[in-house]
């Protein structure tokens, strides 16, 4: 036991000497610093014959961007209205019972035409089954005009001459057209003054002493049927071209 004891103070005394000593610092130990702090001065502190030993950086998480879903905004739906909603209410747009032509068909325009008729110049012939007006003029021609005549049931024929005429005419409906109209929910005026609302449009030929007349309309897409009450409807532009060639007087044959 005492030899083993003698052995080890003497292996420790051996270590703790000048020898060991400088087997132990001949060469320095490496300097760790932060790479933060591996500034010139840093490395001057080290010495020419220092090794700097960087640690190293735990590796950072890679970081993948994906694109964020797109989402579709629903249209939000109009909130049902109660009774008692008093909100004014925007306007709908409505849709016409039947087609409206937007141009009328070549052959009621106006144009010169070869017309033979025993009827002096200066004379109106209204054709309604065919839906025209002739003016007759010299040389067996005429000037001829696309018209809407009377529905089923007020058609009528006959020979009047023209008694007044009138621009931009007032309309009085007859009592029988405003009782008549009335049953079928369509209420009229009593009297509508003159103005392009006015279905007698811009120009009126009175005829004789009966309700008939030939005039305008602010419904032009109806000449070449038959929609009227009797009366003989022109294209405003039309009608005022007739109204400049003929007068007071005129013979007028509906046919």
């Amino acid at each position: 036991m005492k030899k083993t004891l003698l052995l080890a103070i003497a292996f420790a005394a051996s270590l703790s000497g000048p020898s060991f000593a400088q087997e132990r610092y001949r060469e320095r130990p490496p300097v760790v610093v932060s790479p933060d702090l591996a500034a010139p001065w840093v490395m001057q502190l080290a010495g020419p014959n220092a090794r700097v030993a960087y640690p190293r950086q735990a590796a950072q998480p890679r970081v993948v961007y994906r694109p964020r879903p797109v989402y579709q905004q629903r249209q939000a739906q109009p909130a049902r209205r109660g009774v008692l909603d008093r909100r004014p209410v925007q306007p709908v747009a409505m849709r016409a019972n039947r087609p409206i032509r937007s141009q009328l068909e070549p052959q009621f325009l106006p144009q010169v035409v070869s017309y033979a008729t025993k009827e002096k110049p200066g004379t109106i012939v209204i054709d309604t089954n065919n839906r025209f007006l002739y003016l007759v003029m010299e040389g067996g021609q005429a000037r001829r005009y696309g018209v809407g005549v009377g529905k089923p049931g007020f058609e009528w024929a006959g020979a009047h001459k023209i008694t007044r005429k009138a621009e931009w005419p007032s309309w009085v409906p007859p009592k029988e057209m405003i009782t008549r109209e009335a049953a079928k929910g369509h209420y009229l005026p009593a009297r509508m003054e003159g103005g392009p609302e006015n279905p007698l449009g811009a120009r009126a030929l009175y005829l004789g002493s009966t309700l008939y007349r030939i005039h305008g309309t602010n419904a032009p897409w109806t000449i070449g049927s038959a929609v009227s009450s009797g009366c003989i409807r022109m294209r405003n532009e039309d009608v005022v071209d007739l109204y400049e060639r003929v007068n007071v007087g005129t013979r007028v044959i509906v046919m």
